[in-house]
């Protein structure tokens, strides 16, 4: 009787499958999220938006910080560290946080309103800190894996861009350079990130944790659009 052996690359292309079919639930087709690149939330509305996403943008480097500190490989390590500087910078005045504050003064935001968080909401607040503490308390695998909305990212950006250039016209460009610097930032990221789960992810176990660990970070990012919807709702 001839044994039958599993082919490592057909679980490999099903457990990417699986991965990819997570685009279903991503917060691009939240209603909220609709309405923005349909052009017809007012002012008041892309300002919420803007200060509660900055929340979210500050805790990046912290939920980046998490999985280098669990990781056990130098050589992810080494690739995944220019996610925090991306974001953080490496002086005054650079970095995706820097550019998400002038994306805040360019829908008419302070800094001080951005930094002191007066405006971001619970809903907001619990989601992304539940986030951040999803890579410090997990399996670094599944933090990494939870990174892998940027799979979706970059459509999703080229379609921001647009949306914002063709129906907010009140925006100075300028403030737009943030998304402009993800639709090469993100593809880069997500290839990384994909190369490692599907590298250390061999067990049924393990890609169903992946899986789920991508799951749960989709549910983050429509819970804060969740918060902010209620928060500005239409007029």
């Amino acid at each position: 009787m001839t044994a039958i052996v599993a082919d490592p690359d057909q679980d490999t292309d099903s457990f990417v499958a699986a991965l990819r079919a997570q685009s279903r639930r991503y917060h691009s087709l939240h209603p909220f999220h609709r309405r923005m690149n349909e052009g017809s939330l007012d002012r008041r509305q892309i300002q919420g938006w803007a200060a509660n996403r900055f929340y979210y943008q500050t805790a990046i480097p912290r939920k980046d910080a998490a999985i280098l500190s669990h990781c056990p490989h130098r050589d992810i390590r080494r690739r995944w560290i220019r996610r925090i500087t991306d974001h953080d910078g490496t002086a005054e005045g650079e970095g995706g946080i820097e550019a998400w504050l002038r994306l805040g003064e360019a829908v008419g935001l302070t800094r001080d309103e951005m930094e002191d968080e007066r405006h971001v909401v619970p809903g907001v607040r619990f989601a992304v800190d539940a986030y951040v503490t999803f890579a410090r308390t997990r399996p670094w695998l599944e933090a990494v894996a939870s990174s892998l909305t940027e799979l979706f990212a970059p459509d999703l950006m080229a379609q921001r861009l647009a949306a914002f250039e063709r129906h907010y016209t009140w925006i100075d460009p300028a403030g737009l350079a943030y998304f402009r610097a993800r639709l090469t930032q993100a593809p880069r990221d997500s290839e990384h990130a994909l190369e490692v789960v599907t590298r250390y992810c061999r067990t049924p176990d393990e890609q169903a944790g992946a899986v789920a660990a991508l799951s749960f970070k989709n549910d983050v990012l429509w819970s804060m659009l969740d918060a902010i919807d209620v928060a500005y709702p239409d007029r």
